[in-house]
């Protein structure tokens, strides 16, 4: 087909702008499996973490957001950064349980090319899935995270723990989350979370891991570009 002068010199359509949100908006995202077919992990159990923790946390974002509408700016400083703290806090709580119950209700067999990307990053899947518990056992009988991340700024894969949710790789797609709070495993488990963890790896859904990681190469190659 010939393209007309007009069709060469037209620019390309722009993305559309997404809409505002009104702050203190957000709603929780259900469950995105059924709670009593994964292995291992009671329905009780996942069942009172997303009703409990993770409605909890969007409840108190909302709330943040709200209250640092109204501040005027005559607000105390202690104020604005009590606010703001807990607005990070809140908001990766809330993006972090939605990755962990996402990437789970699989059947914890690793597809795709994740498998390639961690043998290449860590000298192979054993070798990364290793230090993947061993970070996660550093945290039991505390709180945290054990997140395997694509990081934007180098393109490679590593693990990162944190005990808490206010921090986390500033630049990064999270691949594979991991809660250590004891209320993620308490009601099963009690102290045992060394249990815990072999039951998160039987339920991993590695296609979604395998998803997250395409799009993060779709990130980092826009970036290098």
């Amino acid at each position: 087909m010939l393209l007309t002068s007009d069709a060469i010199a037209a620019p390309a359509a722009k993305a559309p702008t997404p809409a505002a949100r009104k702050p203190g908006s957000h709603e929780p995202v259900p469950l995105p499996f059924d709670p009593a077919k994964l292995h291992g992990l009671s329905a009780a159990m996942l069942t009172s973490h997303h009703d409990n923790n993770y409605v909890g946390a969007v409840k108190n974002l909302n709330k943040v957001e709200t209250d640092l509408e109204g501040l005027t700016k005559d607000a105390p400083g202690y104020q604005v950064f009590g606010l703001r703290e807990r607005q990070l806090t809140y908001t990766n709580s809330k993006i972090l349980h939605e990755l962990y119950f996402g990437n789970l209700g699989g059947d914890g067999k690793v597809a795709g090319g994740v498998d390639k990307r961690l043998a290449a990053a860590f000298g192979s899947a054993a070798r990364w899935e290793e230090q993947f518990r061993a970070a996660a056992m550093a945290l039991g009988g505390g709180s945290g995270w054990v997140v395997l991340d694509a990081s934007y700024s180098t393109g490679g894969l590593d693990i990162y723990a944190t005990s808490g949710h206010s921090q986390s790789l500033a630049f990064g797609q999270p691949l594979l989350v991991l809660d250590m709070f004891e209320h993620a495993y308490a009601i099963d488990f009690g102290a045992a979370h060394a249990k815990y963890i072999d039951a998160f790896f039987a339920n991993v859904k590695w296609d979604e891991v395998d998803r997250r990681l395409a799009q993060a190469d779709r990130v980092i190659a826009s970036l290098r570009v």
